[in-house]
């Protein structure tokens, strides 16, 4: 019979999310639950397998090629592990095992930030694209590569750390230990902490106008002209471009896709990225490579687990 769909699962702390996809990425049939992590592994694991149960309910399983997962890390991907993850309850479990065994189906894992750049480059901005770098900055920032077509995942499945490149020596402390990485001096957390600081130094800011500041009030703020909110978005965003063009002069893709919450303010955070871009690519890479926002926002992490089941079980 022919195989027209897969099944995707985006396992997060607070929700489960599974939808049945067909080849093309279109959701045929989708489910969110809450996690209720703080339930244990078996009452997780007892959800996560009712969702599939639910989307799968009505088609033929013979249709069914294969399912993905997207989960936080760090993973064993190769032994289907979650090996650790602070917001679920799993250690050195195997995710993958029950759900083969229960659905005889090829079933694959990978962590949120790899399955989110499948989920750009196969129905989102890097369609058609053979070579392409993502980034999510939000909190942090993670990433992902496909080269030739195919995922990176390096010799330990621990790629594309990309938050944690070291992009300004002698910088603030980052949470992994390190000092000036990308994500401790260019993420949402790192706008948020800059503008807290200048609020306990008494400076005249606008952000005082507020009861508690995070980085989207320094991006209104500074769209209101507000100056010091203006220089912690140029210093923040220099980095990020920094950042991005190392990334571009490493890989020389053809497009470097961006998402998360900070890429959702709009053309001061792409106009900086291409300045820097600009000032610091190599010149025939920087005429080949696009940089453009992702498209799939809240559905990239499921779309993304129904690509890694779609590619990996070709």
């Amino acid at each position: 019979m022919e195989k027209k769909y897969v099944v995707g699962v985006d396992l997060g702390g607070t929700k489960i999310y599974t939808a049945l996809v067909d080849l093309e990425g279109s959701i045929i049939k989708e489910v969110t639950v809450k996690t209720e992590a703080n339930k244990g592994e078996t009452v997780v694991l007892e959800k996560l397998l009712k969702t599939i149960d639910d989307v799968l309910e009505g088609t033929d399983i013979n249709e069914v090629k294969a399912i993905g997962i997207g989960s936080p890390g760090p993973l064993d991907v190769e032994k289907g592990l979650i090996v650790y993850t602070p917001n679920l309850p799993f250690k050195n479990f195997n995710i993958v095992q029950p759900i083969k065994d229960r659905y005889k189906l090829d079933t694959y894992l990978d962590n949120d930030a790899n399955v989110a750049t499948l989920s750009e480059f196969m129905f989102g901005a890097g369609k058609g694209s053979k070579n392409m770098v993502f980034i999510t900055v939000s909190t942090g920032i993670g990433g992902g590569a496909i080269i030739n077509g195919s995922l990176f995942r390096g010799s330990t499945s621990n790629a594309l750390e990309v938050g944690h490149t070291t992009v300004m020596k002698g910088g603030p402390r980052c949470g992994c230990g390190n000092t000036g990485c990308a994500e401790a001096v260019a993420s949402g957390t790192a706008i948020m902490k800059r503008a807290k600081e200048a609020l306990e130094s008494k400076v005249e800011t606008s952000l005082n106008s507020y009861d508690q500041v995070t980085a989207k009030e320094v991006f209104l703020e500074a769209e209101k002209g507000d100056k010091v909110s203006k220089d912690i978005l140029n210093d923040a965003l220099s980095y990020l471009g920094i950042t991005v063009a190392n990334l571009a002069n490493t890989f020389d893709p053809d497009k470097i896709v961006i998402g998360g919450g900070v890429s959702e303010a709009g053309r001061i955070v792409f106009d900086k990225i291409e300045e820097e871009m600009e000032r610091r690519c190599l010149k025939t890479i920087y005429n080949h490579c696009n940089v453009e926002k992702a498209v799939l926002g809240n559905q990239a992490g499921v779309l993304g687990a129904a690509a890694l089941a779609i590619l990996e079980s070709k």
